[in-house]
């Protein structure tokens, strides 16, 4: 004979909003890395900059290294908002078992709370538009202030990494887009 065994809801709302603990943890630290990693390239920049007998610096791999963190950054802040999204729907199927959203306030189940919480993780989409806007700006004009020559004779890689850096931000910003909606027949 063999024993069925279920897993009760509460374990899985428990467990459902540790994971989403946890993707809102893994934003911040997406966040961390990309500061990190522009910091870095600066300093990088700044330290093999030419006239003090150093060889011939590879500033088109150097200045592509913004924009490939920026969109890195950009792709990460997507899967954790779609992860997001997804784990809130079922938190909400949760909370809505024998209709208790009826008569319990339901954070994931009435737009009143949802909303509110989108809104909060918004200013996240801000914060990192505008570092990866200023990282750019910064690490792209860094490099054709100390490396006029080189960006001269490459202006393509430039251009380039200035377009992945706007799309970036794009990204950035219509991300929220994907955020969890509570459907509105469940208020």
């Amino acid at each position: 004979m063999t024993t069925k065994y279920i897993v009760d809801a509460n374990y899985r709302f428990i467990a459902a909003y540790q994971e989403v603990n946890a993707r809102i943890n893994q934003r911040q630290q997406a966040l961390a890395l990309y500061v990190t990693l522009v910091v870095s390239l600066l300093a990088a920049l700044v330290a093999l900059k030419p006239g003090e007998g150093n060889a011939e610096v590879p500033v088109e791999w150097l200045v592509a290294g913004f924009p490939v963190a920026s969109i890195c950054l950009a792709f990460l802040n997507y899967k954790a908002e779609r992860a997001i999204t997804n784990l809130r729907r079922f938190l909400s199927a949760l909370e809505q078992l024998n209709n208790a959203h009826e008569e319990l306030p339901s954070y994931n189940t009435h737009p009143k709370w949802a909303v509110g919480a989108n809104k909060a993780r918004r200013f996240h989409d801000y914060a990192s538009a505008v570092l990866v806007a200023g990282g750019n700006a910064i690490g792209l004009g860094a490099v054709a202030k100390i490396y006029p020559e080189r960006i001269g004779d490459a202006p393509l890689a430039l251009w380039l990494s200035a377009a992945v850096a706007v799309i970036s931000v794009i990204i950035l910003l219509v991300t929220p887009r994907w955020s969890y909606t509570p459907k509105q027949e469940n208020k």
